[in-house]
């Protein structure tokens, strides 16, 4: 932030010196500290955020570096793996298709996908759209995560997620209960391929980054392991102690729709204002989208909705985002109705210390 200059108005006496201007301090900008601590105190590679105020400007910041090896500088709004905030994404799309007629939220999975969810307690002709995409469904998670580590590389198929999932146990009946499970948006992803005809990587392009020309947002084909662009480096250490290792080419297939997407800060910014502006949903199926159930383990106070979290302000009010955590590369933010958003994303998972000062730094640039 530039240093406010105060200039004290009034006229040259001849003869006299003109008293120098007075110049006043810079105030630290607390989102730069924010992210600083990130770095410094919290051992985060890099962390890098694009801020929007209410009047429409936006203010990118980086901290650290962007490849431990070269020292190279943090790109201004680089290229990151987004996470769960493909789940977003992906419920955007399914809640198109609610709007067009195509899907009806409140039927059975097996109106879609007819057979396809049997296993133990589990069974898509009690489970709904609804509640995959709110994550009431029951279903387990089919996420390894020592597999992933082990293998960032390999190639998996939906169907092949799907069927981990369903060697396990249901978490709990349908609709009585909230758990996060990665799973109910694999099945998003298979019905939104069902109904359009289309792989859901084609619809979220069409549907939605194309529709609010997201410049630096992608749904990575399959094969394509790379980040294309300038990005910082993500890492991952593999336990406590160990040295961190670059983890940013991986086969983001394991992730599909609930979690394969790349993007920008500024980008992610643009997606939740589009969202919560009415640009991409019509307002009947929006305001789906907004009816929430607690969801407190994404922490106090957060409520998720359809594909979208509500989360409350320090200063008044909620902000809507979602965040997402893959090897590499967290991130946190979103946007207010008032217009502004944040999205803050750190070059390696953090640890539960370092993610509430991710969230609190949004809190703060939010509540400015």
């Amino acid at each position: 932030m530039a240093a406010a200059v105060a200039v004290a108005a009034g006229a040259l006496l001849i003869g006299t010196a003109a008293p120098l201007p007075a110049f006043a301090a810079a105030r630290p900008d607390s989102v730069q500290q924010r992210l600083d601590a990130l770095v410094h105190d919290d051992g985060m590679p890099a962390a890098l955020a694009a801020v929007k105020d209410r009047d429409g400007r936006t203010r990118n910041y980086t901290a650290g570096v962007g490849d431990l090896t070269t020292k190279a500088k943090v790109p201004t709004d680089g290229l990151v793996r987004i996470g769960s905030d493909t789940k977003t994404f992906t419920a955007v799309v399914m809640l198109q298709l609610v709007g067009e007629g195509k899907v009806d939220l409140e039927a059975p999975v097996d109106t879609y996908l007819p057979g396809l969810l049997r296993g133990d307690g589990i069974d898509g002709r009690r489970i709904t759209v609804h509640e995959l995409l709110q994550h009431t469904s029951g279903l387990p998670d089919y996420v390894n995560q020592s597999a992933i580590i082990a293998n960032p590389k390999r190639y998996a198929e939906p169907r092949d997620l799907l069927d981990q999932a369903l060697a396990k146990k249901a978490e709990f009946a349908p609709g009585t209960q909230w758990a996060y499970s990665n799973t109910n948006y694999v099945v998003a992803g298979l019905i939104i391929q069902q109904v359009t005809g289309r792989p859901v990587g084609e619809e979220i392009t069409q549907r939605v980054i194309d529709r609010i020309g997201l410049r630096h947002t992608s749904f990575p084909t399959p094969g394509d392991m790379a980040i294309h662009g300038p990005h910082p480096e993500g890492y991952l250490q593999d336990q406590a102690g160990a040295p961190l290792r670059d983890f940013t080419e991986l086969d983001p297939s394991w992730a599909w729709a609930a979690g394969a997407m790349i993007s920008t800060p500024a980008d992610l910014n643009q997606f939740y204002n589009a969202l919560l502006g009415g640009r991409l949903l019509a307002p009947a199926q929006l305001a789906q989208m907004r009816s929430t159930v607690p969801a407190d383990p994404l922490g106090p106070g957060a409520r998720y909705g359809l594909g979208l979290v509500s989360r409350p302000l320090s200063c008044g009010g909620v902000y809507w985002g979602h965040g997402g955590a893959i090897p590499g590369y967290e991130t946190a933010g979103g946007a207010t109705d008032d217009g502004r958003a944040v999205d803050l994303t750190v070059t390696t998972l953090p640890g539960s210390a370092a993610a509430q000062h991710q969230a609190a730094a949004v809190d703060a640039a939010l509540c400015r």
